[in-house]
């Protein structure tokens, strides 16, 4: 990047030092030659300026302002063509481009300040080099031509503004979704395995006195599930510090429908709920986004129901439709009232997972009593 900089500042500074060159020739390359083609050479000899003005607009300006006086005042007089040495200032149109890039780019004050050097300098040139009877019509076209390049320059300015507030809010939604995303991981990887120990925990300390063999198997359940959320936590932690800048880092190993089993079965021996699982249509393996979404629904429900429930049997049923992933978890505890305790991140966050991905989701009161949660997530046409 050094090198490819100094470069870069290399060839702005050699066309500044080319300017003037550029400007002799138009004018003094040859005599026989309209004005209005010497002024046009003048006026194109700034493009060698285009390093420079990207750096230091405000400085280019006065630079254009300055040859194109010069070069007025300089201009061959005679030959075959009878010289006005009025036409001479179309080159201020050059100018009035830096101008217009000036307004587009740089803070009020230097545009202001551009706009008072370019009058300046441009009705000078009008009053000494314009013959009285162009006077009116000179001053009016060239006081067009500085209303439109700061007018395009204001355009310029106002696009670039829009196209920066559009990028910053990009950026804020994505740090804020990603923020929620990692929440909605950490809940659920937590949650459940927090309920666990918290529900061993008591019956150990209840029974620590009387049964002492139930009280180490509590703890026991405890420490093994302990360990599982340990891992889990440290491999989320391993995946964030790995992330690449702007990639979406992955929150722990690769977890989906497949793992429900496993899931259930912690879930009857660490906490005592049994759950049954019913699963309906071809069973097939689908998106990752959509296996680990479908698996943290279930996995969350399960938590609600260890904790608020109050019951040992729960129903899960998994249904894979052409176009659709089913999702109903039920259980026939306390129903909502012992659910609305606590912050409802679970639930909240089970509806955030399910929108993302463009489903449908309920949460609440079963028709019989207890409580279900619902999911129905579409399917890509590549998983149909």
């Amino acid at each position: 990047m050094n090198a490819i900089s100094t470069s870069r500042n290399a060839t702005a500074w050699c066309g500044l030092a080319l300017y003037p060159l550029a400007v002799g020739l138009a004018l003094f390359g040859s005599s026989d030659v309209l004005p209005s083609v010497r002024a046009f050479g003048v006026a194109l000899s700034a493009a060698l300026l285009v390093g420079i003005m990207r750096r230091k607009p405000l400085f280019t300006l006065v630079v254009v302002l300055v040859g194109t006086l010069l070069a007025t005042a300089l201009q061959p007089t005679g030959g075959p063509f009878d010289d006005s040495r009025a036409t001479t200032v179309a080159a201020f149109m050059s100018a009035d481009v830096v101008l217009g890039y000036l307004v587009a780019t740089r803070s009020r004050a230097q545009w202001i300040t551009g706009i008072a050097l370019c009058v300046l300098a441009q009705a000078a040139g009008i009053l000494v080099w314009v013959p009285a009877y162009n006077l009116i019509g000179f001053a009016v076209i060239a006081l067009l031509c500085l209303l439109v390049a700061c007018m395009v320059g204001l355009l310029g300015r106002e696009r670039r503004e829009h196209a920066t507030a559009l990028r910053e809010q990009a950026v804020a939604e994505a740090v804020t979704g990603e923020r929620l995303r990692i929440a909605r991981e950490l809940h659920d990887m937590v949650s459940h395995s927090i309920g666990v120990i918290a529900i061993q925990s008591g019956v150990a300390a209840r029974v620590i006195e009387t049964q002492p063999g139930e009280a180490r198997a509590a703890l026991e359940a405890i420490e093994a599930t302990s360990r599982e959320t340990l891992q889990g936590l440290r491999r989320t932690l391993v995946a964030l510090r790995k992330a690449e800048p702007g990639s979406q880092a992955p929150l722990g190993p690769a977890t989906g429908l497949a793992d429900l089993d496993r899931l259930t079965e912690a879930t009857a021996r660490d906490a005592g709920v049994h759950v049954e699982v019913v699963r309906n249509g071809t069973e097939r393996a689908l998106p990752a986004d959509i296996e680990l979404s479908a698996y943290r629904i279930v996995q969350e429900s399960l938590a609600n129901v260890v904790r608020h429930a109050a019951v040992d049997t729960c129903r899960v049923l998994v249904g894979y439709a052409d176009d659709e992933l089913r999702l109903e978890i039920v259980d026939e505890g306390r129903g909502p009232g012992a659910r609305s305790s606590g912050t409802g991140f679970g639930i909240t966050g089970m509806g955030e997972r399910v929108s993302l991905l463009h489903g449908q989701f309920e949460a609440g009161p079963g028709p019989g009593g207890g409580f279900r949660v619902a999911a129905r997530i579409p399917l890509p046409g590549a998983a149909r």
